[in-house]
Parts: structure tokens; C-alpha cells; sequence
């Protein structure tokens, strides 16, 4: 079996030798960059990504801006790198679509342990594979295919991929409540641990989006457990 490829952005050489190693000795294949132009070479080049390993820190164009490029025509993993490890980072991750958060200095295995887990989920076309592309709740339509949402007027409301993600795990279980840590997990919103208050910052943006037609949004806060999305989901 050919081994899942990724794409290390680190401009570091020390750490970035360090982590290449690091992963090809757990059977990964990586292809290494140190800056933004040498990132879109090995991404273009060679058998298509399956992760990509990014520093925020980087010369030139930063791992937030190339994220935010990557993030314009594909939907490959990514894991953000950084010696910044506050909230509004993870936050600003989550806003850009990023799939995971790690601080850095972090021990090797728990770097392997995410990356395993990321890969576990997959890429986002592979997580909507088989399901309904047309979903309809209180409304609104949701196209997964187009990842598009639409008001009850018809207007499309503007989501980051993080919060479509999560608008996505809420509709696949609805009126049940979801703890914050599985949450987390289904929505690949996994930045920082369980104490992390990124996904209730999440979850408040999103509600705001969909209360802007009007009405209560269909989010239900279980005080002290989770959410839980209490409108009725019906598929096209």
C-alpha cells in the first residue's frame, strides 16, 4: 500500500528535519517546505497530499495567509504548528478551516496521535460522501455538494468551513444532545484541549448567521453537557 503523503511547512531546519524524520519513521511519505512558494511546489508536485503539517510562523507570505490560499481550492487537512498558542490563535484557526492546533514545544507522540486522528477523518469531500446532498430544516437548505447555505428568502449566508462543519455534525444528529468534546471531534474542530472554549466561540457565530433571517436559531445550549439542534431535518 503507497504511503499517505505529507506536506511539512516548517522554516526551521532543525525542527523541520527533526519532524520529517519523525514521520517518515511512522511510514508517512513527507515533502518538506520552508516557505509559502516552496509549500505550493510540493503540493503541486508528486502524488496529491494527504496532510498538511503547517508553521504559522513563516517568512514572507505566514502560515495564516497560505492556509487561507490553500483553503480557496482544496480541502486537504490541515494541522497548524506554533510557538503562539493562545486562543485567539486556535480561534483564528478554526476561522480558516484549519483541522487541528498544536503548540509548540510538543512531545513527538502526541504529534503522531494527531495526525492519526486527522487522518481517520479524512478529507471534507470524503465526510459528505453518501450523504443527502439537499437538506432542509425551519427553511433553510443546505447543499453539501456546493457547501452552500441558504436563508428561508433564498440569499446565501456566507459560512467559514469550520462553521459549515458544524452546521453539518448538527444536522446529522438532530434534537440530541451533543457533549462539547464529541463535538469537537465530529466537526474536526479539534483545536486545543477539552478545556478550549473555541467551540462555544464557534457555535455562537453560527447562531448568529442563522438568527439573521429572523426568529430563534435552532441551537439549544445544555447547560452544563452541550448542544443540541432542535429544529426537524428533512432530506431532498
Amino acid at each position: 500500500m503507497t504511503a499517505q503523503t505529507i506536506v511539512l511547512v516548517e522554516d526551521d531546519p532543525g525542527l523541520r528535519t527533526l519532524i520529517a524524520r519523525l514521520l517518515q519513521e511512522n511510514g508517512y511519505a513527507v515533502r518538506t517546505a520552508a516557505t509559502a512558494p516552496e509549500a505550493w511546489i510540493a503540493l503541486e508536485n508528486g502524488q496529491p497530499a494527504s496532510l498538511v503539517v503547517l508553521d504559522i510562523m513563516l517568512p514572507g507570505t505566514n502560515g495564516i495567509d497560505l492556509c487561507r490560499q490553500i483553503r480557496r481550492t482544496s480541502d486537504v487537512p490541515i494541522i497548524f504548528i506554533s510557538a503562539k498558542g493562545s486562543d485567539e490563535d486556535r480561534i483564528l484557526g478554526l476561522e480558516l478551516g484549519a483541522d487541528d492546533f498544536l503548540a509548540k514545544p510538543f512531545q513527538p507522540r502526541e504529534l503522531i496521535a494527531r495526525v492519526r486522528a486527522v487522518l481517520r477523518r479524512g478529507p471534507l469531500a470524503d465526510r459528505n460522501e453518501g450523504r443527502k446532498n439537499e437538506v432542509r430544516f425551519d427553511g433553510w437548505t443546505v447543499y453539501f455538494s456546493k457547501r452552500e447555505l441558504r436563508s428561508p428568502e433564498g440569499s446565501i449566508v456566507d459560512l467559514t468551513g469550520a462553521e459549515f462543519d458544524l452546521l453539518g455534525t448538527f444536522i446529522g444528529q438532530p434534537q440530541r444532545v451533543i457533549g462539547r468534546e464529541r463535538l469537537i471531534e465530529l466537526s474536526r474542530t479539534r483545536l486545543g484541549d477539552s478545556s478550549d472554549r473555541s467551540i462555544d466561540v464557534l457555535v455562537s457565530r453560527l447562531r448568529r448567521k442563522l438568527a439573521s433571517a429572523g426568529g430563534s436559531p435552532p441551537i439549544v445550549t445544555v447547560r452544563g453537557i452541550g448542544y443540541m439542534f432542535s429544529a426537524t431535518v428533512s432530506h431532498a
